[in-house]
């Protein structure tokens, strides 16, 4: 369990130059972050439905057999009951936008590590929380977009 959130921040250069242009300038910047908060969620919810962009690691065959056990395989990865992508929400304000899961168990999944009885299961990252390259293009262009 994570007692402190975890937070990932993007670092894309021109996606951070266009933000800064935009503060500079005094802009009212919380209709653009509603925007790319928006962003965040879309991509996220494409994360999920495509398990991973690039794809997460397959189940262990240990997870899928428990799975066949009680009626939950075949299924998506990190969707057995959706709990952990409807606890993913957006929050934005002038000067920022975020997204997150306030779930105990949402970081691991997130992050990977060891989680079970003694910690002895490894559980591998599924970045569930993870733009791609056309999330940082879209971005790009409503901060264009904003700008004129």
């Amino acid at each position: 369990m994570v007692d402190e959130p975890i937070e990932i921040k993007i670092d894309n250069k021109e996606v951070n130059k266009k933000l800064l242009d935009l503060a500079t300038r005094g802009e009212n910047l919380r209709p653009l972050m509603k925007n790319i908060a928006g962003i965040f969620a879309y991509s996220t919810e494409e994360n999920f439905k495509e398990e991973g962009r690039p794809k997460w690691q397959d189940l262990a065959e240990s997870t899928k057999k428990q799975r066949k056990k009680k009626g939950t395989y075949p299924g998506l990865i990190l969707q057995v009951t959706g709990q952990l992508a409807s606890s993913v929400n957006t929050y934005y304000d002038d000067n920022s936008a975020v997204i997150g899961s306030n779930l105990d168990y949402a970081a691991i999944h997130q992050l990977g590590g060891q989680s079970g009885k003694g910690h002895k299961a490894e559980i591998p990252a599924r970045p569930y929380l993870q733009l791609t390259d056309d999330d940082f293009a879209e971005i790009i262009d409503e901060t264009t977009f904003f700008l004129k």
